[in-house]
């Protein structure tokens, strides 16, 4: 008799497992963590019939490869890439029967970044805050997956989606980040507050789930030193002192002493998660600037 788990063939660079983060504890210096791109996460557990709440894997660039040890459905979404059950081809996009025994792989990507592959039942990992996603900053969560790693399933909650296949862009060739000025925005001069706006950036290989790095020229600044450490919200743009906009992320440090010269809203993160190293990126202004007083409180 098979149980319902499944054993990691291949690993890859970093596959771990996530769903939709643990919000609500930032006062503990918890991030939210979860899905970098929520929609393919969402969009993978409707096409096996789960709840979006349920656990998939989140893979980086280089795909992975597990065994199911029951028959279960499967689909991957995301960053496109091929699918092969046993060796031979599966779609992409689509629910997938794996008959138990049967190796399931998501290849590399070929457009985007992160893949994720969404099972019957979801992921049965132990929830920590109520989440069972892997933060990386925190440590919370399971550890990122290693060849051998074996993960529960859980009990299938219902069918898989009645469309054959969930249409899906793909990654753009320029990351456009629109973001809202502040709230130290004032710590930039006017001549670097231009750079943001018209700078020629790129996306960095530093970048990870912490923090999508930027590769390009600097902010110039108007004021010397830091602040003191305050809050940090998810889509922040925190400028280190080399001057380059990091974009905060769902694993980001929820305190910081580096000034905010805006925050993207979180509906434009997903696209930050499938650019990969390279990709343009260019910032473009939501509002008008705010200053330290709307900040406070």
């Amino acid at each position: 008799m098979t149980d319902r788990a499944l054993s990691v063939v291949r690993a890859g660079a970093l596959t771990c497992v996530q769903d939709l983060g643990r919000p609500g504890h930032a006062h503990l210096g918890v991030p939210r963590s979860g899905a970098l791109d929520e929609p393919a996460h969402r969009r993978a557990n409707r096409l096996v019939g789960n709840p979006v709440s349920a656990a998939t894997l989140e893979t980086t660039l280089t795909g992975c490869a597990v065994r199911l040890r029951t028959a279960t459905t499967v689909a991957v979404t995301g960053a496109a890439c091929p699918v092969r059950v046993d060796g031979r081809p599966a779609p992409w996009g689509a629910p997938v029967h794996v008959p138990a025994g049967a190796v399931l792989e998501a290849g590399p990507a070929t457009h985007g970044v992160r893949s994720y592959l969404a099972f019957a039942g979801g992921l049965d990992a132990e929830p920590v805050l109520g989440s069972r996603a892997t933060d990386l900053l925190s440590g919370l969560g399971p550890d990122p997956l290693t060849d051998g790693t074996v993960l529960p399933l859980g009990t299938p909650d219902g069918p898989p989606a009645a469309a054959d296949t969930i249409p899906h862009a793909g990654p753009a060739a320029e990351l456009v980040l629109p973001f809202l000025p502040g709230p130290r925005a004032d710590w930039f001069t006017a001549a670097g507050l231009r750079t943001l706006a018209t700078g020629r950036f790129r996306v960095s290989a530093a970048s990870n789930r912490i923090g999508l790095r930027t590769e390009g020229p600097s902010l110039e600044r108007a004021r010397e030193g830091e602040l003191p450490s305050e809050g940090m919200p998810l889509g922040a743009l925190q400028v280190p002192p080399d001057g380059l906009p990091v974009l905060f992320l769902h694993d980001h440090p929820t305190t910081g002493g580096y000034p905010v010269v805006g925050v993207v809203p979180e509906r434009w993160l997903a696209a930050a998660a499938q650019a990969a190293p390279g990709t343009p990126v260019r910032f473009a202004t939501l509002g008008r600037h705010r200053g330290p007083a709307a900040h406070s409180g």
